[in-house]
């Protein structure tokens, strides 16, 4: 197979882990960077062998890419769109991987990229930035949604897919509206409230910041991404805002219904609340989607002990089946701890339900 040219304009977390994973898993690809100043982690990134050159111009050296990564905040991204055309060869797909989808496609159309540009979007992240958090498996088993206008062939769509695949993401193809609607609610709400949580401690926090001191666990976990970047995130609700809003409208009414309960003793209320709640975020992960196919699950029951997960791991590992994803349900459906394991097919379920069965574990069946 020929290899495949990739240009990057930006390369940071998410830039620098796609090339990282694609270099990792195999793939024949150079690696253009453009950067508008000097910057010594993309140094390290030549002397690692993930970048093979370093531009300082948007210019011909991007002409040969058989894609092209932007790869910056969301607004940025529609600022670079007539840079980025005005260099790129004939045959190249041009991409991105902002988390707003509906007007970023909406300007590649009206400036004339209607059949090269193809919307991206890889949901993995971090609340740290630049090419020095990247990672080769950041987007390992995560979602890579990508949003076609209707003037993108078929062919050049596959062949996007294809390459994000290579990084071990699912990639998952997307009406850019339905991608914005999507993320407003398990994305960019989410956000929002983690920092609204964290300046509602800020702000009733005293002089021996007690509640600092005490914000560990749940707090800690909840509010994480609070400490993304103010940039991006003031850019991505700017250009969401409309969905955005519909869905706090939303969120307001569920918290005021809240309040009143807890006000008026509505214990009752608060109870289905968390009740309803928990059974659909137990929910989330366990279930087959039409949109991703069948889930290949297996469920086992595991003492509370040290190094039981690791024991089933090794196992497994030791059978050459490979697992997708791994972790712990304890809910009312299961009355001791149950891991919870993706693998890749049905013959990997199988097998290891064998094994697993055979090692005197017990299989849960659920439907």
């Amino acid at each position: 197979m020929q290899r495949l040219n990739l240009g990057f304009v930006g390369f940071g977390l998410i830039g620098g882990s796609i090339a990282k994973a694609l270099k990792k898993r195999g793939a024949d690809i150079r690696v253009l960077v453009y950067s508008r100043r000097k910057n010594p982690e993309l140094d390290a990134g030549m002397n690692e062998g993930i970048i093979d050159e370093v531009v300082y111009d948007i210019d011909d050296s991007f002409s040969s890419c058989d894609f092209i990564f932007l790869c910056a905040p969301v607004q940025r991204i529609i600022d670079l769109l007539p840079q980025v055309k005005a260099v790129a060869g004939t045959d190249t797909i041009i991409t991105d991987v902002g988390s707003v989808k509906e007007k970023i496609c909406d300007a590649a159309v009206k400036s004339g990229l209607g059949k090269k540009f193809i919307g991206g979007h890889p949901m993995a992240g971090s609340e740290k930035t630049g090419y020095a958090s990247s990672t080769d498996i950041l987007l390992e088993n995560a979602f890579y949604l990508l949003t076609p206008s209707p003037e993108n062939n078929q062919e050049d769509v596959s062949r996007l897919r294809d390459l994000v695949s290579g990084t071990g993401a699912t990639c998952v193809v997307l009406d850019p509206h339905e991608h914005d609607r999507i993320t407003a609610l398990i994305s960019h709400i989410p956000h929002l409230v983690a920092v609204a949580l964290v300046n509602l401690a800020r702000v009733n926090d005293d002089g021996e910041q007690t509640l600092k001191t005490f914000a560990a666990g749940g707090f800690r976990d909840i509010t994480r991404i609070a400490s993304s970047s103010p940039q991006m995130w003031e850019e991505i609700c700017m250009l969401n805002a409309e969905t955005i809003d519909k869905y706090l409208v939303e969120y307001e009414q569920i918290i005021r219904e809240c309040r009143e309960a807890i006000k008026a003793g509505n214990g009752g209320k608060i109870f289905d609340d968390f009740e309803t709640a928990g059974e659909y975020r137990d929910s989330l992960p366990t279930k087959s989607s039409p949109l991703l196919g069948k889930a290949h699950e297996l469920f086992v029951n595991i003492d509370d002990r040290a190094g039981a997960i690791a024991t089933i791991a090794t196992i497994l590992s030791v059978a050459g089946i490979n697992l997708k994803n791994i972790g712990i349900i304890n809910n009312r459906e299961f009355a001791d701890g149950v891991l919870r394991i993706e693998l890749a097919t049905d013959d990997d379920v199988a097998r290891a339900s064998e094994l697993l069965t055979k090692n005197r574990y017990d299989i849960v069946e659920r439907k």
